[in-house]
């Protein structure tokens, strides 16, 4: 259940995680960006509450490097665990690093006016139900597209066998 419920974040991890590596790509661009273009950004992302799905990123790092140095040397473990812990607090500060790639992300596909207006619409009653409801409706699209990618593969593989079955025939 946990998995169904993080597959959201995990795209949405994803699309930021390509959003970063176009960024990087194109530095000369962001430089252009005012500080109230970011601030629009900003006000987008506190609306939409999309740096949430960020928010595991360190802890489950945390838990990979705590766990994989267990493994190879399980008679440290309570020092693995504690080193683990401090340098996981000391990088919590570098959060802000990833929300200002996603919001020059935002501000490299909005203008400032259009991130006003998408800050606006977002702080209203329905801008909110759309953000709380956009998980769960992804969440059941990518769900349904499995359900029918696989209806449709077997359809297309008995398909495809009986009319082979039909031209093996007919030689």
């Amino acid at each position: 259940m946990k998995l169904i419920k993080s597959f959201p974040r995990a795209a949405v991890l994803g699309a930021a995680m390509m959003a970063a590596g176009f960024l990087t790509a194109s530095a000369t661009a962001q430089d252009a960006i005012s500080e109230s273009h970011l601030e629009a950004a900003k006000r987008v992302a506190a609306a939409t509450k999309l740096l949430e799905p960020f928010d595991d990123i360190l802890p489950i790092l945390a838990e990979q490097t705590r766990t994989a140095f267990i493994q190879s040397d399980p008679t440290r473990a309570e020092e693995i665990i504690e080193v683990t812990q401090d340098i996981a607090l000391r990088l919590a500060s570098r959060r802000g690093e990833l929300n200002n790639l996603v919001y020059k992300a935002w501000a490299d596909s909005f203008t400032e006016e259009e991130l006003n207006q998408l800050a606006e619409f977002y702080s209203t009653d329905l801008g909110q139900k759309l953000t709380k409801s956009i998980p769960v409706i992804t969440q059941y699209s990518v769900g349904a597209a499995r359900e029918w990618q696989d209806k449709i593969s077997t359809e297309m593989v008995t398909m495809v066998q009986e009319e082979l079955a039909k031209r093996n025939e007919a030689q």
